[in-house]
């Protein structure tokens, strides 16, 4: 445990000759962390097991994208885990989290805001940033002042950010949930209205587009479902952006109730990664289904320094201590987890502290 950093991670004699920060505000240095906790996230699981849609070997990360950690001045001859210089939040690290030290590429460090608890920090960035590619980074597709914004998951940990990035922005958010107990949930994170997709029955790939009986039976269930949306509105207006990450269930409705000229944007398959879409609706109205994967360094500063403002809630529902990684990942797996982002705790000896060292 107490092991010089250099030991524990073998980087080139230089990098412990930096003064500073370590070259932290230059792209290609390194800096070494000392892990205080991480955030829990369902490819820990599919990673660890190699089980499930994403086969382990194709991951491009290793277990655990984010942590809350403390990365030293690297100063010649002394160990950089004990410089008293500044705190720092890093993300998406080819040396995964799963672990007491780390470290990551300078560019992807960010601050570490001073009124969030080490668990706190450590659950919204991976959820937070790719939350807010999707709703800002693919323009003219970028959430704007009045857009209506359908979120699925609304109470999970993407749904979550993405409600409170899109009432952010001044949009109004609607979120699909799996149970009316969610509602409160995701009102109070700003939410105009939400939706119990258990009310709905028409879920799942499109049947033979020649079987016009099962066609129009999915057909009458999306417009119902589109209904509800206008329902929680109070007029006849269709979500300008979806934002998705069920996949193969879902993607069909999506795309039939995205507004003319919107877009679906997604960035999983949950429940598979067929997804069938009806190509009439794609084209003549001419909609837009965008694939996005995480975040750019910009878009990952500029949700933190929403979270910075305060004008973020990271959702902390749950903590573990690392000896109970497993039953956190249970709980994911069978989704049973509790609303908005789970954390565990590696170096920090107990939840609520703010400081470091964490102890």
């Amino acid at each position: 445990r107490d092991a010089p950093l250099q030991a524990m991670f073998p980087l080139p004699e230089e990098r412990f000759r930096e003064g500073g920060n370590g070259g932290s505000d230059r792209p290609g240095k390194q800096v070494a962390g000392r892990k205080a906790s991480l955030g829990a996230k369902p490819t820990d699981f599919i990673a660890g097991t190699g089980d499930g849609i994403t086969p382990v070997q194709y991951l491009p990360f290793p277990e655990g994208k984010q942590a809350a950690r403390h990365a030293g001045a690297c100063q010649a001859g002394s160990d950089p885990m004990f410089s008293p210089s500044f705190r720092i939040w890093g993300y998406e690290s080819n040396y995964g989290s799963f672990a007491q030290f780390t470290r990551v590429q300078a560019h992807q460090l960010a601050p570490k805001p001073s009124h969030l608890t080490w668990e706190a920090a450590a659950a919204y960035m991976l959820v937070g940033a790719t939350a807010f590619r999707m709703l800002t980074g693919w323009p003219p597709h970028a959430v704007r002042e009045g857009d209506v914004v359908l979120i699925w998951g609304g109470a999970g940990g993407l749904g979550s950010m993405a409600i409170q990035i899109a009432a952010n922005l001044g949009a109004k958010p609607i979120a699909v949930v799996s149970n009316e107990s969610k509602f409160d949930f995701c009102r109070k994170l700003g939410a105009v209205g939400c939706i119990n997709r258990k009310q709905f029955d028409h879920w799942g790939r499109l049947p033979d587009w020649e079987n016009a009986g099962e066609m129009n039976g999915f057909t009458a269930g999306a417009r119902a479902f589109g209904k509800a949306i206008w329902d929680i509105l109070g007029e006849r207006r269709s979500p300008r952006i979806v934002f998705e990450h069920p996949g193969q269930d879902t993607v069909p409705t999506s795309v039939f109730v995205c507004d003319t000229g919107g877009m679906v944007v997604i960035c999983a398959g949950t429940t598979g990664y067929n997804a069938d879409v009806d190509l009439r609706y794609l084209w003549m109205r001419q909609k837009r289904f965008q694939g996005s994967h995480f975040a750019n360094d910009e878009q990952a500063y500029a949700f933190n320094d929403l979270v910075l403002a305060g004008k973020i809630d990271p959702c902390l529902s749950r903590v573990f201590p690392f000896a109970e990684t497993g039953e956190c990942h249970q709980l994911m797996h069978e989704n049973r987890h509790p609303d908005g982002n789970m954390a565990i705790l590696v170096g920090a000896p107990r939840e609520g502290l703010t400081g470091f060292p964490p102890a």
